[in-house]
């Protein structure tokens, strides 16, 4: 038997020779893999359209106005939503691996697009003529002719056309005909502007409004956008956007100290829908004087096992400032590489298991024939609010300095809470409603009491809810999310804009304004559009 090892070549130009066409094999496979993706999304996106389009007509025919056959349309439309964003983002991706590759890029049937309506104002941008013959140099140009390309795009309330003439000169001396390149659009042979994208990205990830709402505020304003035709652009967008994201989820796990927090996300399967989660990791280091921006960053999965937080913060090392949540214990072992992460609870989630028995009113509603508050309860919510007293005095100092002050303030505090506690414990049955809220603490009593040896970690995980609280809002708007992938791009977008809002940038015209330069700018330069080092043009 003959071993590959043995079959290669010793002259070296031949061995040069083998390893290119071995490299050129694998890149032709990889983009062919690619284009076949592209093929089968675009097949899907196909296939949900036109069902969508008979149950449509049967519904027009047959005269069906339940309320459940309209659920069943706003779920469909949904996941044609979803599948029509998939498939503009992999045939982007297709095209980009056909460039370096011999295999032919896929391209999609869009349906014909319709004119845009004569009563939207013109406004003509001509590109300026050279001043000579790029080719030769001579100065001898004579027009040939123009071509314009008509973008739509959208100023607040006011929907107008931008014409980007494009003048073809010729050289007399040549006969080289002379043309600037088209303008640059998300989508192939796309015809939104980058203020129009920004508004759908935003009004559907920040806003919370579905692309079917969205369209139908367009038509009542005389504009026709399709469903069909606002996921092409959501996922076209995706695919550009990309290349900040990975910056930016460098950028938050690189932190020394991280917020973390989930919440449920219903996420669209076969008959039913399954209980997704939405991840978030926050880095903010403004509570203890830290000059790095702050950002949040977003993964979505369709449950909540250990096995997502492992890998989000598989190359973390720090802080992780987060719930008792049992997933996250892995990270915390000794063993792990690269190393243990430093286990932080929030004093707040503590906080709020006393603060129901001690609510005066809601016990008494709650609990009509039993003492309508809890004297144990109220005096634990009274010792842990002198501690938020403190917490609320040194916030934005530096880590050294809050850390001398919780040494000299916190600490006798916190020990004090800790031995009440245990007392409390000893005398209270098994069956009391405080057993929980006080076994809560002393057991992860590390996790809680480790504000007191580093600055940099607050006494609450609120970062963390607060970033989620949108998804919270949200749900009541958009119901579920249309498939997994659209929950994870929902991540992806709204790692984007929360980030710009935690640095006080207008997520919409920062949007607008990455999406107009980001197909100029060199990779070195992508820093440019980052939310804290963006400037408003």
């Amino acid at each position: 038997m003959i071993e590959a090892a043995d079959q290669l070549p010793d002259d070296l130009e031949a061995m040069r020779a083998l390893y290119l066409a071995e490299r050129a094999a694998r890149i032709d496979a990889e983009a062919l893999a690619v284009r076949e993706q592209a093929e089968r999304t675009h097949a899907r996106a196909l296939i949900a359209r036109l069902q969508l389009e008979i149950e449509k007509l049967k519904r027009e025919i047959h005269g069906s106005r339940s309320e459940r056959k309209a659920r069943l349309l706003d779920q469909m439309e949904l996941q044609l939503e979803e599948l029509e964003a998939d498939a503009s983002e992999d045939e982007l991706a297709s095209a980009k691996a056909a460039r370096t590759s011999t295999v032919q890029a896929f391209e999609r049937r869009r349906p014909s697009r319709k004119p845009f309506p004569e009563h939207l104002p013109r406004e003509r941008v001509v590109v300026a003529a050279p001043e000579s013959c790029p080719c030769c140099g001579s100065g001898k140009l004579a027009k040939l002719g123009e071509d314009i390309t008509e973008t739509l795009e959208v100023i607040p309330r006011q929907w107008k056309v931008i014409q980007t003439v494009r003048e073809k000169f010729t050289c007399r001396e040549c006969e080289k005909i002379t043309q600037p390149p088209a303008p640059f659009h998300v989508t192939p042979r796309g015809f939104a502007g980058p203020n129009l994208l920004a508004m759908i990205l935003f009004e559907k990830f920040g806003q919370h409004q579905p692309l079917n709402r969205q369209s139908e505020r367009y038509g009542r304003e005389g504009i026709e956008l399709s469903v069909s035709t606002l996921a092409d652009q959501v996922g076209a967008c995706a695919g550009v956007l990309r290349p900040l994201h990975v910056l930016i989820e460098a950028h938050v796990l690189a932190a020394g100290r991280l917020h973390g927090d989930d919440t449920t996300v219903p996420i669209l399967a076969r008959g039913k829908t399954d209980t997704g989660r939405i991840w978030t990791y926050v880095r903010d280091d403004r509570p203890f004087g830290g000059a790095s921006p702050p950002a949040a960053l977003y993964y979505a999965s369709r449950d909540r096992r250990q096995e997502h937080p492992e890998r989000h913060l598989k190359g973390f090392a720090g802080i992780l400032q987060a719930d008792a949540y049992g997933g996250y214990n892995p990270l915390f072992k000794a063993d792990r590489i690269p190393g243990p992460l430093t286990q932080a609870l929030c004093w707040a989630h503590a906080r709020r298991k006393f603060f129901v028995l001690a609510d005066i009113a809601a016990n008494a509603k709650r609990r009509k024939n039993t003492e309508p508050i809890s004297p144990i309860a109220l005096e634990a919510v009274k010792r842990i609010d002198a501690l938020f007293d403190i917490e609320r005095e040194i916030s934005g100092l530096a880590a050294s300095e809050r850390q001398g002050r919780r040494r000299r303030d916190s600490r006798p505090l916190v020990n004090a809470l800790e031995d009440w506690m245990r007392t409390e414990r000893a005398r209270l049955s098994r069956a009391s409603l405080l057993a929980e809220p006080i076994d809560y603490m002393l057991k992860r009593w590390s996790g809680f009491t480790a504000f007191l040896e580093d600055g940099r970690i607050c006494l609450t995980n609120n970062a963390a809810e607060r970033a989620l609280r949108g998804f919270a809002l949200g749900r009541k708007s958009w119901l579920f999310a249309g498939s997994e992938r659209g929950a994870e791009r929902a991540a992806f977008m709204v790692t984007l804009i929360s980030t710009a809002k935690l640095n006080d940038v207008d997520p919409q015209a920062w949007l607008a304004d990455v999406l107009a330069r980001i197909n100029d700018l060199p990779v070195h330069q992508l820093d440019e559009l980052l939310p804290w080092n963006w400037k408003s043009p």
